[in-house]
């Protein structure tokens, strides 16, 4: 959140930063953060396609390693408030970074609708109690929740496919079994021309 934090980080050596939405218009930050040269994750809660534009330009000045994740700063956020859809209007204004989404939704489908929107990266909020004091308890995964989100997405991965529409394998014996046949209500003759 501020440029001594930066270079306390900086000393740990993590792996990549993460800028709040809060921060996005925060430009002597970003350009701190950017002169690491360390990948960027940056929400875009509370801005305009200008906000996030301007803090695209500022970072991109100095370091190309970033991703912009679609965020509503509500906490918790209603689905109707999400506005999913900016993930593909990220996809196309920004074609060769990766989108993802910053979730302070309560639950795990909306992370999976994201996903088949094109979001590559799902921030979740974790707790060990969501009965916890606080202002992001109530709204956080839990470990089994957290779970069943790791695993919906890597099934949700899986099933998308390949977009091609085919006959498979495993679809022939039910079909067989279910499909319907012509039959003749008696025996007939072999070479028997039906009219």
């Amino acid at each position: 959140f501020d440029l001594p934090s930066v270079d306390f980080l900086e000393k740990i050596d993590v792996p990549l930063y993460k800028i709040a939405s809060a921060d996005i218009k925060s430009f002597p930050l970003l350009k701190h953060v950017a002169l690491t040269g360390k990948p960027i994750l940056i929400s875009t809660g509370g801005s305009t396609m200008e906000d996030v534009e301007k803090a695209y330009s500022t970072i991109t000045e100095y370091n190309s390693n970033i991703s912009i994740l679609q965020c509503t700063a509500a906490y918790p956020c209603e689905p109707e408030d999400m506005n999913l859809n900016v993930i593909s209007t990220y996809r196309d204004k920004f074609p060769d970074k990766v989108i993802g989404m910053s979730d302070h939704q309560s639950g795990i489908g909306m992370a999976l609708v994201a996903y088949t929107l094109g979001a590559r990266i799902v921030e979740k909020h974790f707790t060990i109690n969501r009965a916890w004091k606080g202002t992001d308890h109530s709204f956080s995964l839990e470990p089994q929740g957290l779970t069943k989100l790791v695993r919906d997405l890597k099934r949700a991965k899986v099933a998308l496919g390949n977009g091609q529409k085919e006959l498979m394998d495993k679809e022939i014996k039910p079909l067989f079994k279910m499909g319907k046949k012509l039959v003749a209500a008696h025996s007939l003759k072999k070479g028997t021309i039906l009219s």
